[in-house]
């Protein structure tokens, strides 16, 4: 069988003996290899399928980068609106306690007798619910303002009871003195208690709206453990 001898060049002469251009195919990887830089040249050697692969690889990676870029980006964040408490109100009970008191209502008022009152009530209130007040009776010792408690007496013009110790004779007390309604003078009538902390007592029962119990007792400035016991049996809230 006869060789057929080495394959024709792409710059082959033509019979006529012109030299022809290179084939399409040779042109186009000329031109490839004019674009791609020479250190990926002499790094690939120049194959079109590992200029391909280059290529996808680094639009990929492109592609890669673009996301992570748009995921980090910055956003909006819109705030939660704000919502104002509810206001509570001027007067509370607090928690567990009683939403109404008992309170018997004496002495110079026109209905007399025990009234059932919310929780919070003040004497004026009291009065009210009692008719108000008889005509010409004097009320400048009646504090209209103290908050009362559940089971004290309010005595409307009437006179004061005797202190415990009183009587000249220093007889036994007719019953414990109601913190929540006893005057300065007959808390001043207490043994151990002079004026100045019969007025503190009353300062305290004012300023907390009264005694819930005969423990309070000793939160009252003046008042000490020695003190206190004497005291505790000789009184009521």
């Amino acid at each position: 069988m006869a060789d057929p001898g080495p394959p024709p060049r792409a710059d082959a002469v033509s019979p006529a003996g012109e030299t022809a251009g290179p084939a399409p195919g040779v042109a186009r990887r000329l031109a490839l290899r004019e674009r791609v830089p020479v250190w990926l040249q002499a790094r690939c050697g120049v194959e079109p399928r590992t200029v391909a692969a280059v290529g996808v690889v680094l639009a990929v990676a492109v592609g890669i980068a673009a996301q992570q870029f748009w995921s980090a980006r910055p956003r909006p964040v819109t705030a939660p609106a704000v919502t104002a408490p509810a206001a509570a109100p001027a007067t509370q009970a607090p928690a567990g306690a009683p939403t109404r008191i008992v309170v018997d209502i004496g002495g110079k008022v026109r209905d007399p007798g025990v009234r059932r009152l919310p929780a919070g009530s003040r004497v004026e209130d009291a009065l009210a619910a009692a008719g108000g007040v008889r005509p010409g009776t004097d009320t400048t010792a009646l504090n209209r303002a103290r908050v009362l408690v559940d089971g004290e007496q309010v005595l409307v013009g009437a006179p004061a009871p005797p202190p415990p110790n009183g009587g000249g004779g220093g007889g036994p007390s007719p019953g414990p003195l109601s913190l929540g309604s006893a005057t300065v003078e007959q808390l001043d009538g207490l043994p151990g208690v002079g004026p100045v902390l019969a007025q503190h007592i009353v300062d305290f029962r004012t300023a907390r709206g009264g005694f819930r119990s005969v423990e309070e007792l000793r939160q009252v400035n003046g008042i000490g453990e020695r003190r206190f016991a004497d005291l505790r049996t000789l009184v009521r809230p």
